[in-house]
Protein backbone atom coordinates (compact mmCIF):
# COMPACT_ATOMS: atom_id res chain seq x y z
CA UNK A 1 0.00 0.00 0.00
CA UNK A 2 1.18 3.46 -0.92
CA UNK A 3 1.18 6.12 1.99
CA UNK A 4 0.38 9.41 0.47
CA UNK A 5 2.01 11.96 2.23
CA UNK A 6 1.43 15.81 2.26
CA UNK A 7 3.62 17.61 0.27
CA UNK A 8 6.31 19.90 1.53
CA UNK A 9 6.23 22.55 -1.19
CA UNK A 10 3.62 24.18 -3.48
CA UNK A 11 3.28 22.17 -6.48
CA UNK A 12 1.25 23.56 -9.67
CA UNK A 13 -0.52 20.20 -9.52
CA UNK A 14 -2.53 20.80 -6.35
CA UNK A 15 -3.07 24.59 -7.07
CA UNK A 16 -6.21 24.12 -3.95
CA UNK A 17 -3.63 22.42 -1.43
CA UNK A 18 -1.41 24.45 1.37
CA UNK A 19 2.19 24.41 0.79
CA UNK A 20 2.58 23.01 4.57
CA UNK A 21 0.55 21.04 6.46
CA UNK A 22 0.89 20.58 10.46
CA UNK A 23 1.08 16.93 11.76
CA UNK A 24 -0.32 16.04 15.04
CA UNK A 25 2.92 16.16 17.18
CA UNK A 26 5.18 18.56 15.45
CA UNK A 27 6.52 21.07 17.23
CA UNK A 28 7.88 23.51 14.64
CA UNK A 29 8.04 26.82 16.40
CA UNK A 30 7.77 28.42 12.91
CA UNK A 31 3.74 27.38 12.71
CA UNK A 32 3.49 28.16 16.19
CA UNK A 33 2.18 31.85 17.17
CA UNK A 34 4.91 33.54 19.21
CA UNK A 35 3.31 36.62 20.57
CA UNK A 36 -0.41 37.75 20.65
CA UNK A 37 -0.44 41.14 18.81
CA UNK A 38 -2.69 43.44 20.46
CA UNK A 39 -4.83 45.82 18.00
CA UNK A 40 -5.47 49.53 19.35
CA UNK A 41 -8.45 51.98 18.27
CA UNK A 42 -7.79 54.03 16.42
CA UNK A 43 -7.26 57.97 16.91
CA UNK A 44 -9.91 59.96 14.98
CA UNK A 45 -9.37 63.87 15.28
CA UNK A 46 -12.31 66.15 14.48
CA UNK A 47 -11.57 67.57 11.10
CA UNK A 48 -9.88 71.52 11.61
CA UNK A 49 -13.18 74.08 11.27
CA UNK A 50 -13.25 77.11 9.16
CA UNK A 51 -15.37 80.15 9.75
CA UNK A 52 -17.40 81.38 6.67
CA UNK A 53 -16.93 85.54 7.14
CA UNK A 54 -18.57 88.00 5.04
CA UNK A 55 -17.72 91.06 4.78
CA UNK A 56 -19.22 94.79 4.33
CA UNK A 57 -20.09 96.34 1.54
CA UNK A 58 -21.67 99.70 0.58
CA UNK A 59 -23.96 98.14 -2.02
CA UNK A 60 -25.44 94.72 -0.96
CA UNK A 61 -29.12 95.09 0.65
CA UNK A 62 -29.71 94.25 4.48
CA UNK A 63 -32.55 92.03 3.06
CA UNK A 64 -30.69 90.32 0.90
CA UNK A 65 -28.14 89.23 3.42
CA UNK A 66 -30.48 88.46 5.66
CA UNK A 67 -32.29 86.22 2.96
CA UNK A 68 -28.55 84.60 2.24
CA UNK A 69 -27.83 83.74 6.04
CA UNK A 70 -31.32 81.96 6.53
CA UNK A 71 -31.29 80.55 3.11
CA UNK A 72 -28.05 79.03 2.71
CA UNK A 73 -26.81 79.02 6.75
CA UNK A 74 -29.91 77.78 7.78
CA UNK A 75 -30.61 80.66 10.62
CA UNK A 76 -33.64 81.88 12.13
CA UNK A 77 -34.73 85.22 11.09
CA UNK A 78 -34.06 86.59 14.40
CA UNK A 79 -30.34 84.96 14.31
CA UNK A 80 -29.58 86.20 10.49
CA UNK A 81 -30.46 89.88 11.54
CA UNK A 82 -28.23 89.89 14.36
CA UNK A 83 -25.11 88.58 12.18
CA UNK A 84 -26.23 91.09 9.29
CA UNK A 85 -25.86 94.02 12.25
CA UNK A 86 -22.66 92.63 13.44
CA UNK A 87 -21.61 92.36 9.54
CA UNK A 88 -22.93 95.81 9.05
CA UNK A 89 -21.23 97.41 12.21
CA UNK A 90 -17.99 95.78 12.77
CA UNK A 91 -17.54 95.19 8.63
CA UNK A 92 -17.12 91.28 9.26
CA UNK A 93 -19.23 88.78 10.81
CA UNK A 94 -19.34 85.10 10.60
CA UNK A 95 -21.72 83.10 8.74
CA UNK A 96 -21.05 79.91 10.14
CA UNK A 97 -18.19 77.01 11.23
CA UNK A 98 -17.85 74.08 9.26
CA UNK A 99 -15.02 71.59 7.82
CA UNK A 100 -12.99 72.96 5.24
CA UNK A 101 -14.53 71.58 1.88
CA UNK A 102 -18.42 72.57 3.29
CA UNK A 103 -17.20 76.14 4.38
CA UNK A 104 -15.39 76.56 0.69
CA UNK A 105 -18.59 75.09 -0.86
CA UNK A 106 -20.82 77.80 0.97
CA UNK A 107 -18.49 80.63 0.10
CA UNK A 108 -18.90 80.26 -3.32
CA UNK A 109 -22.32 79.48 -3.70
CA UNK A 110 -22.52 82.51 -1.70
CA UNK A 111 -20.45 84.58 -3.34
CA UNK A 112 -21.87 83.13 -7.09
CA UNK A 113 -25.61 83.95 -5.86
CA UNK A 114 -24.23 87.67 -4.93
CA UNK A 115 -22.89 87.89 -8.36
CA UNK A 116 -25.86 86.43 -10.16
CA UNK A 117 -28.18 89.27 -8.01
CA UNK A 118 -25.40 92.23 -8.89
CA UNK A 119 -24.42 92.33 -5.39
CA UNK A 120 -20.26 93.09 -4.52
CA UNK A 121 -20.91 90.48 -1.66
CA UNK A 122 -17.80 88.97 -0.12
CA UNK A 123 -17.79 85.93 1.51
CA UNK A 124 -14.45 83.91 2.68
CA UNK A 125 -13.27 81.21 4.49
CA UNK A 126 -10.98 81.96 7.80
CA UNK A 127 -9.36 78.64 9.79
CA UNK A 128 -11.40 78.98 13.29
CA UNK A 129 -9.92 78.06 16.60
CA UNK A 130 -12.52 76.98 19.11
CA UNK A 131 -16.00 76.42 19.89
CA UNK A 132 -18.98 76.58 17.45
Amino acid sequence: MISQTAPTAADWHFPSMPAYRAQDGDTDNETSPQADVLVAEPEVAKPPMYAVVMYNDNYTPMEFVVYILQSEFRHSMDAAVEIMLTIHNSSKGIAGIYPKDIAETKAKKVNSLAHREGYPLLTQIEPHQGEQ
